[in-house]
């Protein structure tokens, strides 16, 4: 392997395994350590340098095959292979790594933030229903919902701090983040990770833990960013 692939393909953090293989994956793609119609490493070797489990990486390579990045071939030369053609991000799509960085060092400012000051106040009986109600609106909806109930949850948190200030910036930098989500795919497996991580975030909010609320919230909102610089720069 060369010194890029062996850079790219080193282990991964804990937190968001599936979300940074992806973006790992897609790098070392999109910056040619591993060229069209070539194969990359196999998935026992593959698996190992990257610390992550195999169920995990085969979910990974799902999305990617799903999206076009990467096809299987069976037999005694076969495995996973990158595409003849790889997908481009779509018109308008790509987005310069600072801009990119500016959109999300403000969320996860902003929303670790929230989190933390929401599960340091003593919240009324309507702020917790709210956030439950929330909560399960997101973890059930449908694919093409999700993002919508997604923002509401993300809001609601922002709500519960009571801060009308705080709440607005939250909503202005949602409709910045939305904006760049619009360009990447949804993945199954990361909606379910995300509904993982949201009940995470309301529980320890509900239990007044701050520090624990701010760090699950960072968490979470790393997962995403992850996805986002994987796909868009």
């Amino acid at each position: 392997m060369t010194p890029l692939a062996d850079a790219l393909f080193r282990p991964v953090r804990v937190g968001n395994a599936f979300e940074e293989t992806v973006e790992r994956l897609t790098q070392a793609i999109r910056l040619g350590a591993v060229g069209p119609g070539e194969r990359l490493p196999a998935e026992r070797e593959l698996a190992r340098r990257l610390g992550v489990s195999r169920v995990t990486l085969r979910e990974a390579i799902r999305s990617l095959q799903d999206e076009g990045f990467v096809e299987s071939r069976r037999g005694r030369y076969g495995g996973t292979f990158v595409t003849a053609s790889v997908p481009v991000a779509p018109a308008g799509g790509h987005v310069p790594a600072g801009e990119l960085l500016d959109a999300v060092t403000l969320r996860s400012v902003l929303e670790a933030g929230a989190a933390e000051c929401a599960a340091g106040r003593a919240l009324g009986a309507v702020d917790r229903r709210d956030l439950l109600a929330r909560l399960a609106e997101c973890r059930d909806a449908e694919v093409d919902e999700y993002r919508r109930k997604d923002s509401r949850l993300h809001l609601a948190i922002a709500e519960a701090t009571g801060s009308a200030s705080l709440t607005a910036a939250v909503a202005d930098v949602r409709v910045r983040v939305n904006e760049l989500l619009d360009r990447i795919p949804l993945l199954p497996p990361n909606l379910a990770h995300s509904n993982e991580q949201h009940e995470v975030i309301v529980t320890r909010i509900l239990a007044g833990d701050a520090e624990a609320a701010r760090r699950a919230m960072a968490e979470h909102l790393d997962g995403t960013a992850l996805l986002l610089r994987g796909f868009l720069t």
